[in-house]
């Protein structure tokens, strides 16, 4: 098996992982833990609870699905990006690009899954500091979709193209630079 396949069969494990604990936590929520209305709220720490609410929109809120048609779009917007995504990770070759992808994938089909199947996704996780909420409750397929573009992100702003392709060649970019 070469690297490359290597590298892209752990993606594709990541992005199930992901998946499956987002779904799992989800049922937890949903299930023995009963919170099972918008607003039930389970206290766990001086600054994290879990607090059930129904997210009707995307990031942020944004654009709420306050119809079925509305639903049903968000629903195939984002699983053309999902697919847009799981294209974009099969053509990666390096493993941190390959993750960041694998990360926001796993996340994305967590997300849809909640869509298509309940109209709403379902977030639990709710970060604080006394009143102040740094983060808007959130579940793990959010985290990890904010994890994967921050990975992306910094590998676009801080990769040079040298560093890639003498990672390519399989020569660490100091020896590479000191033979020139």
């Amino acid at each position: 098996m070469t690297p490359v396949l290597r590298n892209r069969l752990i993606g594709v494990a990541i992005a199930f992982a992901i998946y499956a604990a987002d779904q799992l936590t989800k049922w937890w929520v949903d299930g023995p833990l009963g919170l099972e209305v918008p607003g039930d709220k389970l206290d766990l720490l001086p600054f994290f609870d879990f607090y059930r609410v129904h997210n009707y929109g995307v990031s942020l809120g944004m654009f709420e699905a306050t119809s079925p048609e509305t639903r049903w779009a968000l629903v195939g917007v984002t699983g053309l990006i999902a697919l847009l995504v799981t294209v974009w990770m099969f053509r990666e070759k390096l493993f941190g690009d390959i993750l960041g992808l694998s990360l926001i994938l796993g996340g994305a089909l967590g997300n849809i899954k909640d869509r298509y199947e309940l109209g709403y996704v379902l977030d639990f996780a709710d970060f604080h500091i006394g009143e102040f909420r740094p983060f808007l409750i959130f579940n793990i397929a959010d985290a990890a979709i904010t994890i994967g573009v921050v990975i992306i992100l910094a590998r676009a702003f801080f990769m040079r193209d040298k560093d890639v392709d003498d990672m390519m060649d399989g020569k660490p970019a100091d020896a590479a630079e000191s033979n020139t």
